[in-house]
């Protein structure tokens, strides 16, 4: 055999090689450690094991994603009261597989009418964080209701069932629910509705094991279920609502609800490495610092720097807080605020970003110095994310706010409210120094909707065919959160539970770099070197991914939040 002949079977050996790594990279193989559910048919994965047996039997009967995002979201109300809400609001991507098409529905929960900033700062100049005062107007009912009039095909009672079932019948109560019942009593044991519904008459949470049974809320998905969103926003429990809050120090009222409406949003996308990333417009400010962070490290070569590595850490991180120093000045309601989306997304732009990002860290006030003492982003947001036997999907991320909202349960609905009112910059006005707390972007005005790091996100292969549905609870961390777990798949080549479980940062606009677990001391003494200010910080999110390859489906629930479940048919 001549020489070019055995360079050339070489070379072709070699690229067979690197095909089957590749390969074995991003689907099932002992190589790896842990592995993610695979489906050939349908696939729906949260927070909550009840909530995606709920979606899983909506998708049995023959019901499309959005049926079964439905049912998920109504579920969550009841199993996980934390997050799950009726009272509060989020972000929805559907993606329509027959017209390759990507629509976003924006149920962020907004001002009331009569709410002004002053209301919100108590003599400390803290911003108010529990009670009726920061109840926003609540938006989640309405969101899914729209998505199910706009793209359900089962009748939406049906759907309706397995939530009602859950809050009649009772689930279990486990030992994360206790947890988050005893660390949020803060909140919940100031309102007498809340105390009673979850504690016994020693202040202990209901016991683990016991079975929990919600009648009264079982009585208001009923009611949403015969009378959809007229219910909720001009009926019955439309009254509830307003008795409860002006009777009790709030401000919502009556013409608050019924003017309430589920918008319609443009997407937005980059292009990664020949992917198109699809995520929230604002409000939902998440997805703006997400495709940004994307789009500056699209400028480096993280795949030669290694996963984790102390440098491809440094420009994460530098690319993060570029991202959030941009959302305190320019992120805000659309209807409100003229958000430069175009340019800040413009390649050009990013580019010069990039260019500014060094060997060593970039001093804050360099960038811009935010801060974060007057900003409070809870981790207690939830994500799911379903795909049908269609290949329609749905990525969904909404949230009352802190855990358990603003403590608050209505007495006669049984359900809890918001505390999404905080998140305006009510310092606006009050400082000459620029940050998200003084944001003219996010000042609040009445009937606006307060900014959001929700990232609900869709992740298309270079050949146009539906790759990621993700998205993630997180607080400010969320968009972080999500750039880690895309690059892990892309740069990376991580296998899909590896990219989900690896170890994560979050750097924002304050000194510190916060890590997870898992990094070395060697990693981290050179980011000491590189002037970062290590944090150890407990476990960032809990994302819930759903990425289809060779018309295989395949589910990872993150572990970091107890009682996750993918489940494929």
């Amino acid at each position: 055999m001549t020489k070019k002949l055995l360079l050339l079977f070489f070379f072709n050996c070699l690229l067979l090689n690197n095909a089957l790594i590749a390969r074995t990279q991003t689907t099932l193989d002992y190589q790896d450690r842990i592995h993610a559910v695979s489906s050939e048919n349908f696939m729906v994965v949260s927070q909550n094991i009840h909530a995606t047996e709920a979606g899983y039997e909506i998708l049995n009967k023959g019901g499309n994603a959005v049926d079964a995002a439905v049912a998920v979201g109504f579920a969550l109300a009841v199993t996980l009261p934390r997050a799950g809400n009726l009272g509060g609001g989020g972000f929805m991507l559907i993606y329509n597989k027959e017209n390759n098409k990507v629509e976003t529905i924006d149920y962020r929960s907004a001002a009331p009418r009569s709410a002004k900033s002053e209301m919100f700062i108590n003599d400390e100049s803290n911003v108010v964080r529990f009670g009726h005062l920061v109840n926003a107007v609540p938006g989640s009912v309405a969101g899914l209701i729209k998505a199910h009039n706009n793209h359900g095909k089962l009748g939406f009672a049906e759907v309706m069932k397995p939530a009602i079932r859950l809050a009649k019948n009772g689930i279990p109560v486990t030992h994360d629910l206790k947890y988050a019942l005893e660390w949020s009593k803060e909140s919940l044991l100031e309102n007498v509705t809340s105390k009673n519904k979850f504690y016994d008459k020693e202040e202990n949470p209901i016991e683990v094991t016991s079975l929990f049974k919600q009648p009264k809320l079982a009585k208001t998905l009923f009611l949403i279920s015969r009378k959809g969103k007229k219910a909720f926003y001009e009926g019955e429990i439309a009254k509830w609502i307003e008795k409860d809050s002006l009777g009790n120090g709030g401000l919502i009222t009556l013409q608050d609800l019924k003017s309430y409406e589920a918008k319609d949003r443009e997407p937005i996308s980059i292009n990664y490495r020949g992917y198109e990333i699809v995520s929230m417009a604002p409000v939902a400010s998440g997805g703006l610092v997400l495709l940004q962070i994307m789009s500056i490290l699209e400028n480096f070569n993280l795949e030669k720097l290694g996963p984790n590595s102390a440098e491809t850490i440094h420009l994460l991180s530098e690319s993060m807080q570029r991202a959030y120093a941009d959302r305190a000045r320019y992120h805000g309601d659309p209807d409100y605020y003229d958000v430069p989306i175009n340019k800040l997304l413009s390649r050009e732009y990013l580019r010069e970003r990039s260019r500014s990002i060094g060997a060593l860290r970039t001093e804050d006030g360099k960038i811009f110095a935010g801060d974060m003492s007057k900003v409070d982003e809870s981790p207690d947001t939830t994500h799911f994310s379903v795909i049908d036997s269609m290949g329609n999907a749905v990525s969904n991320t909404y949230t009352l706010g802190s855990s358990f909202g603003s403590g608050v349960t209505i007495e006669k609905g049984g359900f809890l409210m918001n505390n999404q009112m905080r998140n305006f910059s009510h310092f606006y006005g009050k400082s000459d120094e620029l940050s998200l707390g003084t944001s003219e972007a996010n000042k609040l005005e009445p009937g606006k909707r307060m900014i959001s790091t929700q990232t609900p996100t869709l992740v298309f292969s270079p050949d146009g065919e539906l790759f990621m549905v993700l998205g993630s609870p997180g607080g400010g961390r969320i968009p972080n959160v999500i750039a880690q777990v895309i690059s892990n798949v892309i740069d990376h080549k991580m296998s899909y539970a590896s990219a989900v479980m690896a170890p994560r940062i979050n750097q924002r606009l304050e000194g510190n770099l916060e890590l997870e677990n898992g990094f070395s001391p060697d990693t981290i003494n050179l980011l000491k070197a590189k002037g970062h200010n290590i944090k150890r910080s407990m476990t960032m999110g809990s994302v819930q991914a759903i990425f289809v390859e060779d018309q295989v489906i395949y589910g990872v629930a993150d572990t970091r939040r107890p009682g996750a479940l993918a489940k494929g048919d």
